[in-house]
């Protein structure tokens, strides 16, 4: 029978329930459990895919098409397991579900309640990825922080799940923060028991405190959190500031925090095999060398837009032994009349990401430009495939009005276009090309060599695609069309023999890196851009 660990946040945002649901799960995989991660989330949007990445960071895309939250990227690269549709449950998905059966009669008359027809919605979407994964553990992260008006629904239906569970089957992990107060020297933990109080007026009562933390709590203070909290002391947890994220799951094990969980569903507790994460953090503490990669973007101002993007650079990077320094570059910036040798004095590669719009656009142009002319080992993800396409268009085969529809509707040479079946859409959310498709590759090529293999999957958020009515002209000016969808004859890859490493994809490498396994786009040109020093 499934077992279900809830992880809730209090006292502020931003404490990292995301990295401790991520390190529980990872910790529990290493004891042999199969484990299964979801994140529900109180806005309501339907999903993050029609959201500013300034206010919301990254849109992660699942292989089932699924737009979600940032933190399922880190779900699965810590677990490295393959999420899906029901990993992300946001208040839209469950109010539109409830609207759409009480349109349709499902409630037979009834008048239609927060309790119990949202609560039962939840809750099914609990039971849902417990039943789909067959896990032996599903850990849920629910997000916002305790006492939000958003999330009194999620909180309602844990305590519904808690009472009708019971404590063998059903565990409750609160992340808060114990500040530490610089004029007298002091951690707090008035914070965290008021948190705790206001979990506890909901009608639930955590098992495990996680505590944000600087430095290592005493005995005193736990015990103090232990009396005002009514907590047990050891299942009270430091989670001290770690340099890397990738430490968290050590610093937790070494707590013992998997051990007490697993104690209280009364399961084996297997031997944990850490080794390959141990080995992972031996190496990311000893590196040799740095290099210097400009990321260039118009959300530059958070990063956390190109979370899986950074991430994957760094994965590669922890391979060859190597530090990544990111040269954040505002796209819109280089439209003024900038030095680009300047900006790009330092930098041994170039990346563009994806993107929607207008914003910034001949920006990113210039920089592939200038990575083509000066040999820079180059990768373009989804837009940055595409304007790659458009520069060489532009500049090598002299077509000097390409462009793509999305910035120009009215351009005499759509070099990327909107397929058929997109024109005639009107819904912005959930309406593109997403998750899995396959890509066959050509032999004798880069992207061969990067993947060893001739058949890949790989996932998509996009609308446009390449206009293959000029592909015969760009191929006659030295591009090669590497990867191909067979089944929409779309083009996936393209890359530039003669340049040192010059490679973009329509896809989304990023999605299916690891920090222990760096995915192959990402593996090879972080090598190349090391090797160009």
């Amino acid at each position: 029978m499934t077992k279900y660990v809830f992880v809730t946040g209090g006292v502020v945002s931003g404490l990292g329930k995301g990295i401790t649901a991520s390190s529980l799960a990872l910790l529990l995989k290493a004891r042999g459990y199969k484990v299964f991660m979801q994140k529900f989330d109180p806005y309501f949007n339907i999903d993050p895919g029609t959201m500013n990445p300034i206010q919301h960071g990254e849109v992660f895309v699942t292989y089932d098409g699924c737009e979600t939250d940032l933190d399922l990227g880190h779900y699965e690269r810590f677990i490295d397991e393959e999420l899906n549709y029901t990993s992300n449950i946001t208040s839209g998905k469950i109010y539109s579900s409830v609207i759409e059966k009480e349109r349709h009669g499902d409630y037979l008359g009834a008048t239609v309640q927060l309790v119990p027809h949202i609560t039962n919605e939840i809750k099914n979407k609990v039971y849902e990825a417990g039943l789909t994964s067959k896990a032996d553990i599903v850990i849920t992260e629910i997000g916002g922080t305790v006492g939000d008006i958003e999330s009194q629904a999620f909180i309602e239906t844990l305590r519904q799940i808690q009472y009708e569970k019971g404590p063998l089957e059903t565990a409750f992990v609160h992340t808060t923060l114990i500040p530490y107060i610089v004029g007298s020297n002091e951690l707090k933990t008035k914070p965290t028991q008021n948190s705790v109080k206001d979990l506890q007026n909901m009608g639930i009562r955590p098992n495990f405190l996680v505590c944000r933390t600087p430095f290592e709590t005493t005995d005193t203070l736990k015990e103090k959190l232990s009396l005002f909290c009514s907590i047990p002391k050891e299942n009270i947890i430091d989670c001290i500031d770690a340099k890397n994220i990738y430490e968290v799951p050590l610093n937790l094990h070494k707590q013992g925090i998997d051990e007490l969980i697993l104690k209280q569903f009364n399961l084996p507790i297997n031997k944990a095999n850490l080794k390959n994460w141990e080995d992972l953090i031996e190496r990311m503490e000893n590196l040799k060398d740095e290099v210097e990669i400009a990321l260039v973007g118009k959300y530059v101002e958070l990063h956390d837009a190109y979370l899986s993007v950074v991430e994957s650079l760094r994965h590669a990077g922890y391979k060859y032994h190597t530090k990544i320094n990111i040269n954040w570059v505002n796209s819109e910036s280089l439209e003024k009349n900038v030095n680009l040798k300047e900006i790009f004095k330092n930098t041994k590669g170039i990346i563009v990401p994806g993107g929607f719009g207008n914003r910034g656009i001949e920006g990113k142009i210039k920089a592939i430009k200038y990575a083509r002319e000066n040999n820079i080992p180059f990768l373009g993800i989804c837009l940055g495939m595409q304007l790659a396409v458009i520069e060489f268009a532009r500049d090598v085969c002299k077509i000097e009005d390409a462009n793509s529809t999305e910035f120009d509707q009215l351009c005499k040479n759509p070099i990327i276009d909107l397929m058929s079946d997109q024109k005639a859409i009107i819904n912005m959310g959930g309406t593109l090309r997403l998750g899995n498709y396959n890509c066959r590759i050509k032999k004798n090529t880069l992207a061969y060599n990067d993947y060893k293999t001739d058949l890949i999957k790989e996932r998509h958020r996009h609308r446009y695609e390449f206009n293959n009515k000029y592909m015969d002209l760009l191929e006659k000016n030295g591009m090669i069309f590497s990867g191909i969808n067979e089944e929409s004859n779309l083009i996936e890859i393209i890359e530039l023999p003669k340049h040192k490493h010059f490679i973009a994809c329509q896809f989304h490498p990023e999605f299916k890196s690891r920090p222990t396994r760096p995915h192959p786009l990402f593996d090879s040109f972080v090598k190349a851009s090391i090797d160009n020093k």
